[in-house]
């Protein structure tokens, strides 16, 4: 894969990544600014480092599920394995400006 394909793959993913929402909030979970990492690597296995608003979040293991079975579904993307962080804190700073005006922080 050269850097034009997996370019051309990682803005799949973003954009399939703009289709998931928290239950709870009107905002996807990439404009939350709840995607640290996405690591593609050549064979199209991916690995995406994310975390939740907060740790105790009663749709986690739904909104993983999603995320897992949407990045799958992303051509050029062989599987997909989500990792559950909380380092750093996920805080509403880390929003897109889009998901600050939707909630009223702006």
């Amino acid at each position: 894969m050269d850097n034009d394909e997996k370019l051309k793959i990682e803005e799949r993913i973003v954009d399939m990544l703009k289709t998931v929402y928290d239950p709870e909030i009107p905002v996807n979970v990439y404009d939350l600014g709840l995607i640290y990492k996405i690591d593609l690597q050549e064979n199209g296995d991916v690995s995406i480092d994310m975390t939740l608003t907060a740790p105790n979040c009663p749709a986690a293991d739904f909104i993983m599920e999603d995320i897992r079975q949407k990045i799958e579904s992303v051509e050029g993307v062989n599987s997909a394995q989500i990792n559950l962080v909380f380092e750093p804190e996920w805080d509403k700073d880390m929003m897109s400006e889009e998901a600050k005006l939707e909630l009223g922080f702006l």
